[in-house]
Order: structure tokens, then C-alpha cells, then sequence
């Protein structure tokens, strides 16, 4: 769902794009409450697969494609607020190389994709984490319905914002229908996708999953060939030393370039929900050229690589690379001044 430049008009863009700076302006401060040594370059990590995913576009109906918007997958994994900075690095990278959403667009893109669907994904999510029993399956599930349900939200946030700076005169009513309905339908594949990936990280690496920090199952032991809770202990135990992410963060990097280098090449041709709904309810009458549309990596590939296939695929590559060194660098910056800052205070405190 990225928003080409000419769909708002000019205020309208304007606003959306101070909004979407305080967003990250806010999100800068609470992620240094949610990034540690450990998690910085997974955040990192988690943008640059968000970037590869997105090449991924898959078919849903009637000619149209979706791809993940990721926003649900982002919150969970390391936490709202660094969620919102990883869509943020994203959505720069795609605006700026590859000519994917628009620049003056970036703040509707960004309000959209990278707040809207944070904020009702998350809160969903920790609502059902809740009330549903404190497991992984369910938590998993739990997953699937907060990503389904942001899809259509963001669906339903750009129709408002259309509403009220849309550069067409389309009834607004046609267009919440037809958003909301195509992108319900996109909102399946990001459930299944978001599902997939929180699921197999539970099951390897539970402790790096922000969204259930404190999920615990009782362990059981078989007394009698019956299971048992344990018996709680006679003291508190000896904690233990951090485990290392390297082969998780190796591992993950490499299936992001796979996807974005290979994978890629294999994804819907399509039109995306927005794209089809504006070709069919005119909405793009007014579309503007892309501001990067000389980009030598312009639409997702290499501009003197006439093989399609190894064009595309340098291209991903390119954009996984970038966006794992940008999103990481912006999240070692954020942790080392929240030490810093947390150095200066234990100062304060002793002198």
C-alpha cells in the first residue's frame, strides 16, 4: 500500500508528514526502553527481512496481489515503538532508491504503514495475550488475528486521509469499500506470514520475542506417568548468562537475502490493493512521477543489468544490505544514548 505522490494534495501531505516525524520522534524515546546490546541488530535484522518480504507479492483476487506490510510482524518481535522506526528506515530506503512510495508521500506512508498498523496490532495483540491461555500456540494465534486486523485498518486510514486531501473527486464511500475489501483479503496472507515467522521464532528463540516477554508455560514433570506442575523453588535460582543472537542474526539475514534475491524473482506481477483500487475508482487520475524514478535501482531492479532475473535479485540483495546497515546503525545509536544517558544519571547519583 505505498502511497504514490499526487493521490493526497499538498496540506494534507504536509500534515501527515509532521505527524508521522513525531511518531518517530517519540518512538526514538521509547525504543531506548525496548533496545538493548542484544536486540539492536535484530532490530536491524527484523527491517531488512520486512524489506525482502515486501518483493514477496502474492496474488489474492480478481488480477490483484498484496505483500506484507509488517507492522504487526515488527511490534511483536522487538516492541512498538522500535516497530514504527524499523517501517520508518524501510519505507525511506524503498522511497529514496527504489522508487516505491512517494517522497512527499513518505509521511502518509509512513502514518499508514508504519503507525497505524503498529498501534492496532499491538494492542490487539497484548489484548488477546491476556485473556488467552499464556502459551505459545496461543500466542501464535494471537499473532494471526492482530496482523490480519491491521491491514484493513491501514486500508481504512488512507481512505480517511483521502477523504480529506484525496487530488480526486471519487465518493468516498466506493472507496472505503473497495480498500477495505481487497485489503481484508491481503490481510490473510500477512496473517499467515506474521503467524509463520513469530511461530518458528517461539520455538527457537522465545526469549527474543518482545511481545510475550514474561510468557511462561509451568514446567511439567511425569510423576507416577502423570504430568505434574514442578515445585515452585526453595530459592531463587542463579541467573543465567544472556545466549548469543549471532546464529539467530546470521540465520535470519541469510533467509532475507534469499527471499529478496531469489524468491523474489517468483512474486505476483499483479497490482497491488491500492494500485488496483485506484486504477479502477480513478483516483490515480492525478499520480505525479516518482521523484526517484532515475534511480538506478528504480522498481526493483538494476538499471544496466538487462537480465531480468539477476537484475532484480542484485537488486533485493542491494536493499536487504543497505536497510540491515542503516536500521542497525539508527539502533545502536538510540541503545548508546540511552546508556549514556544512564551512565550520566548513576554519576548524578553518586556525586
Amino acid at each position: 500500500m505505498h502511497v504514490p505522490d499526487g493521490f493526497i494534495d499538498a496540506p494534507v501531505s504536509v500534515a501527515a508528514g509532521v505527524f508521522a516525524a513525531g511518531a518517530v520522534a517519540v518512538s526514538l524515546r521509547g525504543a531506548r526502553r525496548e533496545l538493548d546490546e542484544r536486540t539492536a541488530p535484530l532490530a536491524g535484522l527484523v527491517a531488512a527481512f520486512i524489506f525482502a518480504v515486501q518483493m514477496l507479492n502474492f496474488p489474492v483476487a480478481a488480477g490483484t496481489s498484496g505483500h506484507l506490510m509488517g507492522g504487526a510482524l515488527a511490534a511483536i518481535l522487538v516492541g512498538p515503538y522500535t516497530a514504527v522506526l524499523c517501517l520508518s528506515v524501510v519505507l525511506l530506503m524503498q522511497g529514496i532508491f527504489f522508487a516505491d512510495g512517494g517522497l512527499t508521500a513518505l509521511g502518509v506512508n509512513i502514518t499508514v504503514m508504519g503507525v497505524v498498523t503498529v498501534v492496532v496490532a499491538y494492542g490487539l495483540f497484548r489484548l488477546l495475550t491476556g485473556v488467552l491461555p499464556r502459551t505459545r500456540r496461543s500466542a501464535t494465534a494471537a499473532a494471526f488475528v492482530a496482523a490480519l486486523v491491521s491491514v484493513p485498518a491501514a486500508a481504512a486510514a488512507f481512505t480517511l486521509l483521502y477523504w480529506i486531501g484525496g487530488t480526486t473527486d471519487i465518493p468516498i464511500g466506493k472507496v472505503l469499500t473497495a480498500m477495505v475489501g481487497v485489503h481484508i483479503l491481503i490481510g490473510i496472507g500477512e496473517a499467515i506470514i506474521t503467524a509463520l515467522t513469530v511461530g518458528a521464532v517461539l520455538a527457537v528463540r522465545p526469549d527474543l520475542v518482545h511481545g510475550v516477554s514474561g510468557l511462561a508455560t509451568p514446567l511439567k514433570l511425569r510423576v507416577d506417568g502423570e504430568l505434574v506442575d514442578a515445585p515452585a523453588a526453595t530459592r531463587e535460582p542463579e541467573p543465567a548468562a544472556p545466549r548469543s543472537t549471532r546464529g539467530f542474526w546470521i540465520t535470519g539475514l541469510v533467509s532475507a537475502f534469499l527471499l529478496a534475491g531469489f524468491v523474489s524473482f517468483y512474486a505476483s506481477a499483479n497490482p497491488d490493493g491500492l494500485e488496483k483500487v485506484a486504477a479502477d475508482q480513478g483516483i490515480d487520475e492525478k499520480a505525479e512521477e516518482h521523484g526517484a524514478a532515475d534511480s538506478p535501482l528504480a522498481d526493483y531492479g538494476v538499471g544496466d543489468i538487462a537480465d531480468a532475473r539477476l537484475s532484480g535479485g542484485l537488486a533485493g540483495a542491494i536493499g536487504v544490505s543497505a536497510t540491515v546497515v542503516v536500521g542497525t546503525g539508527v539502533f545502536w545509536v538510540v541503545r548508546r544514548r540511552e546508556d549514556e544517558r544512564g551512565s550520566a544519571s548513576r554519576d548524578h547519583e553518586n556525586a
